[in-house]
């Protein structure tokens, strides 16, 4: 049942383009306005749960970031040979 008003303004080509497609329909143009108002609710909720998975993911990925410490400032420089030295350490067993 319907028992709220809402109005509002719009562009006479708007408007006729409503009232033709509700003609072509055999509807009412409130019928019309409807459907298009629930059919976008129904896709914004949509582009919504995206945006809150995105927010969710972030948020994940942040609690990882900078947790890296350590003692040498060179390590970036110092990476290959560490490595090597492992491996080497390995390998020699």
């Amino acid at each position: 049942m319907r028992n709220e008003v809402y109005s509002w303004r719009l562009s006479s080509e708007l408007k006729s383009d409503l009232e033709r497609e509700a003609r072509a329909r055999k509807l009412k143009v409130s019928s019309i306005l409807d459907m298009a108002v629930r059919d976008w609710l129904k896709n914004s909720r949509l582009d919504t749960g995206s945006d809150e998975e995105q927010r969710r993911l972030h948020a994940a990925a942040a609690s990882s970031l900078g947790v890296l410490a350590g003692g040498n400032p060179r390590r970036s420089q110092t990476t290959r040979a560490a490595i090597r030295s492992r491996l080497a350490r390995r390998c020699a067993r």
